[in-house]
C-alpha cells in the first residue's frame, strides 16, 4: 500500500508543479502587456519603474519564476493588477458565494438524478425511465449559457419573480433574517438552473449502471434464495452502485467549478468563476494563476479521495495488492 500511495502522491505533486510552469508561461505568451493594464502611459519614469519594483516586473523571468513559486507554494498570491487588493483577500469574500452555488447545486442534482436514475431502472418501459431518457438527452443537448439567459429572461425580465443580478439587493435588507431571505432569493434561479442543467446526467447515469447491476449473477442469486426486493436493492445493488458513484461526484467537483464562470457572468454573481474570467480578460497575473492553482489543487485532491473512498467502500478494491503488482 505505501508503494501505491508513493506513486499516486508523486504523481500528484508533478501535475501541480506542470501547473505552476504553465501557469507563469502561458500567461506571459497570451497577447498583450500586462505592465499596461496597471501602468498608465501619463506615469513619470520614476513612478513606472517603483509600479514595476513593486510587482517584480523589473526582475529577469527566472527571478520572476522563483519567486512566484515561493509566493504560490506559501499561499501568498501577491496583489491583483486590477483591483489592486491581495488575490487571497479578494478570493476570501467569493468564496462562500460560490461553495453556495455549486455545492447546493451539485448536492440536488446528484440526489436528484440518483434517486430519478434508480427509479427508472427498477420500472424499465414506464413513463418515468422514458421522461429520465429525454431529461438526459436534454441535457447535454442546450448549452447552459442559453437556458440560463432563457430562464433569466423569462422570471428576472418577463416575470419579475427573481432579481436580474448580484448577490444581494442594493442596497442590502437590514436585518439578519431579511438579509439570509434576500440571499437566498438572488441565489434560487442560479441553483435552480445549475440543478435542471445537471440532474438528467446524473439521471441517465445511475439508470444505466444500475440497469446492469440489475443483470448481474449476485442478484439473480439473491433473487433465487428469496430475499426481499428492499434487501436486494439496497444491501447489494446500491452498495455496488456506491463506488462508482461516489468517484464520478468527486471527478465532478472540479468541472462544476470551472463551470461557475458561466453561471456566475450571467447572474452577475460575486463569485470565483467571474473573477477568473475578469483576471483572464485583464491579463490579471497573480488573480489568473492563483485561481488555476487552487482549481488544479482541487482536482488532485478530489482524485486522491475518490481513490480512499473506492477502496473504502468497494471490499474488492485492495490498494496493497496493486502495489505488490
Amino acid at each position: 500500500m505505501s508503494g501505491y500511495w508513493a506513486r499516486r502522491t508523486g504523481s500528484a505533486l508533478l501535475v501541480l508543479g506542470l501547473v505552476l510552469v504553465l501557469n507563469f508561461v502561458l500567461f506571459r505568451m497570451m497577447p498583450g502587456d500586462p505592465v499596461a493594464s496597471i501602468i498608465d502611459p501619463n506615469f513619470s519614469p520614476d513612478a513606472k519603474a517603483q509600479l514595476s519594483a513593486l510587482y517584480g516586473l523589473d526582475k529577469p523571468l527566472p527571478v520572476q519564476f522563483l519567486l512566484y513559486v515561493k509566493s504560490t507554494l506559501s499561499f501568498d498570491f501577491g496583489i491583483s493588477f486590477l483591483t489592486g487588493r491581495p488575490v487571497m483577500e479578494e478570493l476570501r469574500s467569493r468564496v462562500p458565494n460560490t461553495v453556495a452555488l455549486l455545492g447546493t447545486s451539485l448536492l440536488l442534482s446528484s440526489f436528484l438524478g440518483t434517486w430519478l436514475g434508480m427509479k427508472a431502472a427498477l420500472k424499465r418501459g414506464s413513463l418515468l425511465e422514458k421522461c429520465v431518457l429525454w431529461s438526459g438527452a436534454l441535457s447535454f443537448s442546450f448549452p447552459s449559457f442559453f437556458v440560463q439567459l432563457v430562464l433569466l429572461m423569462a422570471f428576472a425580465a418577463t416575470l419579475p419573480l427573481f432579481p436580474l443580478r448580484g448577490t444581494l439587493s442594493v442596497p442590502p435588507p437590514p436585518g439578519g433574517f431579511a438579509l439570509v431571505r434576500d440571499y437566498l432569493w438572488h441565489m434560487a434561479l442560479p441553483i435552480f438552473s445549475l440543478v435542471l442543467l445537471g440532474f438528467g446526467g446524473w439521471a441517465l447515469y445511475v439508470r444505466n449502471l444500475m440497469v446492469k447491476i440489475l443483470g448481474e449473477d449476485f442478484i439473480l442469486l439473491a433473487r433465487a434464495r428469496g430475499l426481499p426486493r428492499k434487501n436486494i436493492i439496497r444491501g447489494h445493488a446500491f452498495r455496488t452502485l456506491l463506488p462508482p458513484l461516489l468517484t464520478i461526484f468527486l471527478l465532478s467537483l472540479p468541472g462544476v467549478v470551472s463551470g461557475a464562470v458561466i453561471t456566475e457572468t450571467v447572474f452577475s454573481l460575486h463569485g470565483v468563476g467571474r473573477f477568473l474570467l475578469e483576471a483572464v480578460t485583464g491579463h490579471d497575473y497573480p488573480a489568473a494563476g492563483a485561481s488555476f492553482f487552487l482549481l488544479a489543487l482541487l482536482t488532485v485532491a478530489c482524485n486522491l479521495l475518490s481513490d480512499v473512498l473506492y477502496g473504502i467502500t468497494d471490499p474488492r478494491v485492495r490498494l496493497d495488492r496493486g502495489a505488490q503488482r
